[in-house]
């Protein structure tokens, strides 16, 4: 199966004691080079150009971010300070999303090591998210014929905000998230289906929560879903307040592999979000998409 990864994902330098875990990504690129090599193949991705990103995002706030000129309120909300770096790593980062999606249409199943800034919104980016890689997929393979609808169907433990706003306009594109009520954002806003927890949700009634959503994907079908699998529904994600194992989140990824291929819709899957100081912790919990989808 073909997996996207670039250096630049976890080449950031950032500051001491910052909160995202950003090693994560070449930790998990170990796993699979190490453990799963039998089973993917990597791939390097291409840069997102300007008029990719500009499909979906405010052409002012993209060129201000490309060149550093933000201001230091809003450079503030994305979380992460400014450099050359963190432009390569997310124009590289969206390009994968664009870049996997393609190929996933082709091979059924694909997948890429970051991914998944569903924080990101039309004009500001936000909680680590700068530009809205899903949904400036989607619209690339609408844009290009290759399909006619997408859903997005997004796990992670936090509402899809950014990605509900920016797929608001568009009819083929389907927003989803299953998220926790009482965590971030405070301010929900409005996806295709929203699916909200409370917290503490065990593993049984999340796996429950997520039949509800795969009767919204039959009800669209879509020509492909991307999958956004936030490792934040674990029970020690230090940000996360649900109650869901690590046996758990395993079944869901593989409920998810399996109802696409069941149904012979296309997947294509990027990280998420996690958050767990231990980051070889953390990554165990990644782990579980990609032993899914080896056997899902």
């Amino acid at each position: 199966m073909p997996v996207l990864y670039h250096p630049s994902y976890s080449a950031l330098e950032l500051p001491e004691n910052h909160r995202f875990p950003i090693q994560k990504y070449s930790l998990i690129y170990d796993f699979i080079s190490t453990e799963l090599q039998d089973k993917f193949h990597f791939v390097t991705p291409q840069g997102a150009t300007l008029a990719q990103i500009n499909k979906v995002h405010d052409s002012e706030f993209v060129a201000q971010f490309i060149n550093g000129s933000l201001d230091s309120k809003a450079i503030r909300k994305i979380g992460f300070p400014w450099s050359s770096a963190l432009v390569e790593r997310t124009l590289y980062s969206i390009g994968a999303s664009i870049q996997g999606a393609e190929i996933a249409l082709k091979t059924k199943l694909a997948c890429q090591i970051s991914g998944g800034y569903h924080h990101s919104f039309p004009n500001f980016g936000s909680g680590f998210c700068i530009f809205n890689d899903l949904v400036i997929a989607a619209r690339q393979l609408i844009d290009k014929s290759l399909c006619d609808k997408v859903v997005i169907l997004d796990l992670d433990v936090h509402q899809g905000d950014g990605s509900a706003v920016c797929a608001k306009n568009f009819d083929d594109i389907i927003t989803i998230s299953l998220h926790c009520q009482q965590n971030f954002p405070a301010k929900k806003q409005h996806s295709d289906y929203d699916f909200a927890l409370d917290k503490e949700t065990n593993t049984q009634a999340y796996l429950n929560a997520l039949q509800q959503c795969f009767l919204s994907i039959l009800s669209e079908q879509p020509d492909i879903v991307l999958y956004n699998a936030g490792a934040d529904i674990f029970s020690h994600d230090e940000l996360g307040y649900f109650d869901v194992s690590l046996a758990g989140v395993k079944q869901r990824d593989s409920h998810v592999v399996h109802f696409c291929r069941q149904n012979d819709i296309p997947l294509f899957t990027v990280s998420g979000g996690g958050y767990q100081r231990d980051v070889t912790n953390l990554v165990e919990v990644h782990k579980q998409l990609y032993l899914s989808m080896t056997n899902g």
